[in-house]
């Protein structure tokens, strides 16, 4: 090889390595996110670029947002969430977990039958509490899918805030499709605000203390204007001429009970006239099921801002305390095998 061979070698090699050495651009977005955690959070803007640049959009997190389960109809959605498993698990969940149970109701008004739905709704007791790294997840809800872009940022602001107070790696966290985590799948935001710490050992676990688990929930609910020994929703006929404008209200109860009766709206059990109501429909077999909801029915709602989530909340807790006070009473029975 001539003297002129090896200089355009030798160079050719030396600019390769300077390349390689060179980071890829950062987008734009990106960037802007990683100077605004630097400013508000006193983060270290090397150690988010170096986490960041190893991000890529998930397709498995796409397909999932994209076809969620709470878009089928009613009477399709609650046999996924009202079954035999989870009201079985439901009633072993509150044996086992009575005490705190009991505290919970006690503390923050919140029935422990709907605490108990509400983890079994979300993670079939903590049977399925996702398997997607969260960082994977807000990431790509974040930053490469349109539609909620800010929201899932703002999670993933909370996200980083809360693995360092809790002194997590950011990497080693799963949770669901959508970056929630835990037995009650809280998002980011939620775990911050609401997670506490209510057997009082000095930490907050919410994948595997269930009395931090329970005493979150309620406090979650409790938050969110949960009230106390009033009802959820009860079914209800509607008698007038106008349903639509009953309906157009919207979902949130706007509109003293004595006066939705005034307009054709017939519940199906006496409740106090005085406490504000609304009226909402639900896609049964053979057509709308009319429902009058409540302030509770409402902090449900702000949990999964789906009506059939809440309504399946509602209704599994019915049923898992029917099933628990049955079997209570099949076995005090004087014939029960137990008492013999």
């Amino acid at each position: 090889m001539n003297w002129r061979a090896m200089l355009v070698s030798a160079t050719f090699g030396f600019a390769s390595l300077v390349f390689a050495q060179v980071p890829a651009p950062m987008r734009a977005d990106v960037a802007f996110f990683i100077s605004n955690m630097v400013e508000r959070h006193a983060m270290d803007a090397d150690v988010l670029r170096a986490m960041f640049s190893e991000l890529k959009p998930v397709s498995a997190i796409v397909k999932a947002v994209s076809a969620p389960s709470t878009n089928r109809p009613w009477h399709e959605y609650r046999p996924l969430f009202v079954d035999t498993g989870r009201i079985d698990g439901g009633v072993r969940f509150w044996n086992e977990n009575q005490a705190a149970l009991a505290r919970a109701a006690e503390t923050y008004g919140v029935p422990e039958s709907i605490i108990v739905s509400i983890i079994g709704v979300e993670t079939r007791f903590g049977k399925v509490v996702g398997n997607h790294r969260v960082l994977d997840a807000l990431y790509t809800l974040g930053f490469d899918l349109p539609g909620r872009n800010e929201y899932f940022k703002s999670e993933m602001e909370a996200f980083l805030l809360l693995t360092r107070e809790q002194g997590w790696s950011p990497a080693s966290i799963k949770g669901s499709y959508a970056g929630a985590m835990g037995m009650p799948q809280f998002m980011p935001t939620s775990y911050r605000k609401y997670a506490v710490d209510f057997n009082t050992d000095g930490t907050i676990d919410l994948w595997k203390d269930t009395s931090d688990v329970i005493g979150s929930v309620a406090n979650f609910l409790y938050s969110f204007g949960w009230r106390r020994h009033e009802p959820i929703a009860v079914p209800t006929r509607y008698e007038g001429n106008d349903v639509q404008a009953v309906l157009s209200l919207g979902i949130k109860p706007h509109t003293a009970l004595h006066q939705l009766k005034a307009q054709g709206v017939v519940p199906s059990v006496e409740v106090d006239e005085q406490l504000w109501a609304s009226v909402l429909t639900l896609d049964g077999p053979e057509g709308p099921d009319y429902w009058l909801c409540f302030a509770n029915f409402n902090a449900i709602l702000q949990y999964n801002r789906s009506r059939n989530y809440a309504m399946s909340v509602h209704q599994l807790a019915l049923e898992i305390a029917r099933e628990r006070q049955l079997l209570a009473k099949v076995e005090s029975s004087p014939a029960s095998p137990a008492r013999r």
